[in-house]
């Protein structure tokens, strides 16, 4: 059973009342077509208004969604003879990233993604989709190696944060993540990085340095949970709706900020609604990017992405009186 989410109780409600119209009409002599047309335009308009109107804390439902689409759902679908690799040549595999190499449109590119499971059994396998500082690292490898030989790189972002376990720690998750955000700011091949659900602190930004970033319409992206905001700012974690109202997550918020560079629009209902036509609309944005980062010299690439960084934020300078 397909997971319902509060705000869509409605809808699931009124389509129940329509499939159970459509039932009695089969069932017996009973013409109700006008009945079950009436229900179907208000279902449409009813949609239009949930759906149209989310508030922050439903997109944060909307992006955890059990049943919305992951990286290798999108890679499978986009990209063309994905070939995954494995480890980090310094200490073992995280299944919480894939990394690999594949074909888009013909021509080879690098392709990084956090990967969460599709039920409790895969879920663990990928640690929740939390990396260890070996995911960071083995993400870094094929971006080196995209470097080298000159291959685009598309990153797709999906976590709650990167794993705070003791272990992580103790191997290096800080310098992991830092070493990522130093090295994709200086790679001199076109990047492009894709919110596809959540995009949780470091452990988002760490695949999150590039040419262009792109949210879907329905995902979030943020320094910290609304849970853990909540607990930090009222020491209340069940304030988290009060605390994504107030964080600005959202993929509109973000754009109006300057952070985000594009939104991908999703399906009415998520993307989880149907993951092939959702991986159309983000076919065309990376197509789009490409071409317009393909035209780019290494030198003037690097000199576009510093000053993308430069202009996010706002400061004031004030000069020091003297005496």
């Amino acid at each position: 059973m397909k997971q319902v989410l509060e705000f869509e109780k409605p809808i699931v409600n009124l389509k129940e009342k329509i499939e159970e119209l459509k039932k009695i009409t089969q069932d017996s002599d009973m013409d109700l077509t006008e009945e079950i047309a009436t229900l179907e335009n208000r279902l449409a308009s009813l949609e239009d208004d949930i759906y149209g109107n989310l508030q922050p804390w439903d997109k944060v439902l909307m992006a955890r969604h059990q049943d919305r689409p992951t990286t290798l759902d999108y890679v499978n679908a986009i990209f063309d003879d994905f070939i995954e690799f494995h480890g980090d040549r310094l200490y073992g595999d995280d299944s919480a990233i894939v990394a690999g190499l594949a074909f888009y449109k013909g021509e080879p590119v690098t392709v990084v993604g956090h990967q969460r499971g599709k039920d409790t059994k895969d879920n663990i396998h990928r640690n929740f989709g939390m990396p260890h500082p070996e995911g960071y690292r083995k993400a870094l490898r094929h971006m080196y190696q995209a470097d080298k030989f000159g291959r685009p790189i598309i990153c797709f972002i999906d976590t709650k944060g990167a794993y705070p376990g003791k272990a992580a720690e103790e191997r290096g998750q800080s310098e992991a993540i830092a070493r990522n955000l130093m090295e994709m700011s200086g790679l001199k091949v076109p990047i492009i990085c894709i919110v596809i659900g959540e995009g949780g602190s470091g452990g988002a930004l760490a695949l999150g340095v590039g040419d262009r970033l792109l949210m879907l319409e329905n995902s979030t992206y943020s320094v910290i949970s609304p849970e853990g905001a909540a607990a930090l700012l009222w020491k209340d974690s069940g304030k988290a709706r009060q605390a994504a109202e107030t964080m600005k997550i959202t993929a509109h918020d973000l754009k109006e900020l300057g952070i985000v560079d594009g939104i991908i629009p999703e399906l009415k209902g998520g993307a989880h609604r149907d993951a092939g036509k959702q991986a159309e609309r983000i076919n065309e944005a990376i197509e789009a990017a490409l071409n317009e980062l393909k035209t780019l010299q290494s030198d003037e690439l690097l000199e576009k992405r510093w000053d993308k960084y430069k202009q996010i934020g706002t400061f004031q300078e004030a000069q020091l009186a003297r005496d």
